[in-house]
């Protein structure tokens, strides 16, 4: 443990920020596994609700990948290409419909 005042102050915001990366990350998971769900129930029943769904998880996945990268939890490359899938799992639909 830290005796000297201002480590100990840096040891209190690593673990603040790390808390706020983890709560980044772990909702750009939910969004890009809630999106892939959407499309699969698209691919197994296609529907003007479901394409709706699908089209309202990938904005709500895209949205928070770039809030995470804008501040700093995701790399740009790391957003780029979390994105590119998505995009690359909705193309795979599109092409089979």
């Amino acid at each position: 443990m830290a005796n000297i005042k201002s480590a100990i102050k840096r040891i209190e915001i690593a673990e603040r920020n790390r808390l706020r990366n983890k709560a980044y990350k772990s909702a750009v998971k939910t969004l890009m596994k809630k999106f892939l769900v959407a499309v699969d129930q698209h691919t197994a029943n296609p529907s003007e609700e479901s394409q709706a769904a699908v089209n309202q998880a990938l904005s709500a996945a895209y949205s928070k990948i770039d809030k995470a990268v804008k501040r700093r939890v995701l790399h740009r490359n790391n957003g780029a290409r979390k994105k590119a899938r998505l995009a690359n799992a909705l193309k795979k639909v599109t092409a089979a419909s």
